[in-house]
């Protein structure tokens, strides 16, 4: 097999976004800037999801303020590395996605499919916003920024503090910021290949 064909990219890169990134818990008092905050979202919006659907919704939880809201939701585990990261993104799904696919996928009219079908629409805006989650984490460590993700909180909570009118709701949580590496666990050990995969 002619292995010129896959570009891959170097080891450096293959080893800060996955074999010597960490999740992180605990942060350095360095601030997130608005700019590098939209040039993440610049990054991670071209993942795919699925009819393009982007149903992923991002609050960037970055002031003292919207800290003191967000607080009383989390699990007492997560509240001090939460406090401590530059900023906390509350990522969520828009349970009405589908009035964006005319735009946003002209191919063919696959608004009604979501209409019509409720269980499918929120089956669709949980897996693709998880994924668009994934892309979040991806793009922030491609950019030099460590990510915590948690899923240690009242989903209820959040909502009701960030987003009342019940039409997006809260997927998973993520720190993100430089890492202060003294708050970082040992790396866990992963399963092998043949304990999870088969090639058939």
């Amino acid at each position: 097999m002619d292995v010129s064909v896959f570009k891959s990219l170097p080891d450096a890169a293959l080893d800060q976004l996955f074999r010597e990134a960490r999740t992180v818990h605990g942060f350095k008092p360095v601030p997130v800037s608005d700019e590098l905050i939209q040039r993440l979202y610049e990054l991670l919006k071209w993942g795919p999801t699925a009819f393009n659907a982007q149903p992923a919704r991002f609050v960037f939880v970055r002031s003292p303020e919207a800290k003191a809201r967000l607080k009383p939701a989390l699990s007492a585990g997560n509240q001090a590395q939460t406090e401590a990261a530059a900023v906390t993104v509350i990522v969520a799904h828009d349970k009405r996605f589908q009035e964006h696919l005319p735009t946003q996928f002209p191919v063919y009219d696959a608004k009604p499919l979501f209409d019509g079908n409720p269980a499918l629409a929120q089956a669709t805006a949980f897996r693709n916003s998880s994924l668009q989650g994934a892309y979040l984490i991806l793009a922030a460590r491609a950019l030099g920024l460590d990510a915590g993700p948690q899923s240690g909180f009242n989903p209820q909570a959040v909502n009701e503090a960030f987003f009342p009118d019940g039409q997006v709701e809260v997927n998973f949580i993520v720190n993100l910021g430089v890492a202060d590496h003294s708050a970082t666990h040992p790396r866990g050990p992963r399963l092998a290949f043949d304990e999870v995969a088969q090639i058939v």
